[in-house]
């Protein structure tokens, strides 16, 4: 069978979606779309073929995404697949609307309703239009969680055949426990992602900072590549001495191994691959209650919730941390761990495509 799938990032890709395509690429043809990356170098040398288009990915400029309509048109025409395989909004819509029109069996990812939906408004109108149209003879469609899947049923967006999935699973082996830094004087918290407003970067840096007034022992360890709206805001911010950027790392294992607490103020996520990731490391976190978040985590075993853009709700959870003892804190972590064992394994979201995909 050849299999064409559609991205919008090939390191998020990478990330996320390697042991599927090790997987699939035993027994099928692969045919990837994403942008150029260097990462593409990865899927070339484990036999998958490979071809660049340009996304903007964000923007909502019609010009570009009309040609982005136009290139999925040119690239599915050719490569004539037996099923696609699409991720994000633009990709889901877009790459739909060509397979329905060619009748290609296609099988959509919702890996988070994004801000357009979110937000509401006439580009939310707008986005839900659109996915209604991309996705309407979808094979199947995977949802990140059972909130995101009840919403487009309930908004008639797509009311076929769909399964939830635990987000995009935590590969078990890559995230393994790291022992608990119990006898650091100085507590770490961690955020990791990128750094925009949605992701709640500017409750979490004020949360800190209200803390950090009375508890001066704090800091805020900051990964991920950044919005150019942020740069003087982070450069202010790191004045103050507890907050530190260390810009966007490939490896996030040591910033995992030194951290004591990793939060994650998040307004909307399909599943957070940070709390995820995390808890596998077996540390506990502090989250949103908002769907996406509230599924990653167990209140009071595994990690605290909070509500969204409420610096008052987070500053009282990041204060219920601090009160626990060194050896609550460990425990919290190593339960943390046992829940993506048994809920959020990897292994899990590649046995549901394969099921899919041998279904057709």
């Amino acid at each position: 069978m050849k299999i064409l799938i559609l991205s919008n990032k090939a390191l998020g890709f990478y990330k996320f979606r390697w042991e599927l395509v090790r997987e699939l690429v035993k027994n099928h043809k692969l045919v990837l779309v994403f942008p150029d990356e260097e990462i593409k170098d990865k899927f070339l040398e484990i036999g998958c073929d490979y071809i660049p288009i340009d996304i903007d990915r964000r923007g909502t400029n019609l010009i570009k995404d009309l040609k982005l309509l136009l290139n999925y048109k040119r690239i599915i025409s050719r490569e004539t697949p037996d099923v696609v395989l699409t991720y994000t909004i633009k990709p889901n819509v877009y790459g739909g609307l060509v397979c329905r029109n060619k009748g290609i069996k296609y099988i959509p990812n919702v890996t988070g309703l994004g801000s357009s939906i979110e937000n509401g408004g006439i580009i939310g109108r707008i986005a839900k239009g659109l996915y209604k149209i991309g996705i309407k003879h979808a094979s199947c469609v995977f949802f990140q969680n059972s909130s995101n899947a009840n919403l487009f049923k309930s908004n008639k967006i797509y009311s076929g055949r769909s399964r939830v999935i635990p987000g995009s699973g935590v590969n078990l082996d890559d995230f393994f426990y790291i022992n608990y830094p119990c006898e650091d004087s100085m507590i770490r918290f961690l955020f990791v992602g990128r750094i925009m407003k949605e992701k709640g970067i500017e409750e979490t840096i004020s949360a800190i900072e209200n803390i950090h007034r009375e508890t001066p022992n704090i800091v805020l360890d900051i990964v991920g590549d950044m919005d150019d709206d942020y740069k003087d805001y982070l450069r202010e911010k790191q004045k103050n001495g507890f907050i530190q950027y260390h810009g966007e790392k490939t490896d996030v294992h040591p910033f995992y191994e030194k951290a004591h607490c990793v939060i994650l103020a998040s307004y909307h996520e399909g599943t957070a691959n940070v709390m995820l990731e995390a808890s596998a490391s077996g540390r506990p976190v502090i989250t949103t209650t908002v769907p996406g978040c509230k599924e990653t985590f167990e209140e009071g075993v595994t990690g605290f919730g909070c509500e969204a853009m409420n610096v008052d709700s987070l500053v009282a959870a990041i204060k219920k941390f601090m009160e626990l003892s060194d050896w609550q804190r460990e425990e919290m972590g190593r339960r943390g761990r046992e829940k993506m064992i048994k809920e959020f394994d990897r292994n899990i979201v590649v046995n549901a495509y394969i099921s899919e995909i041998n279904s057709l």
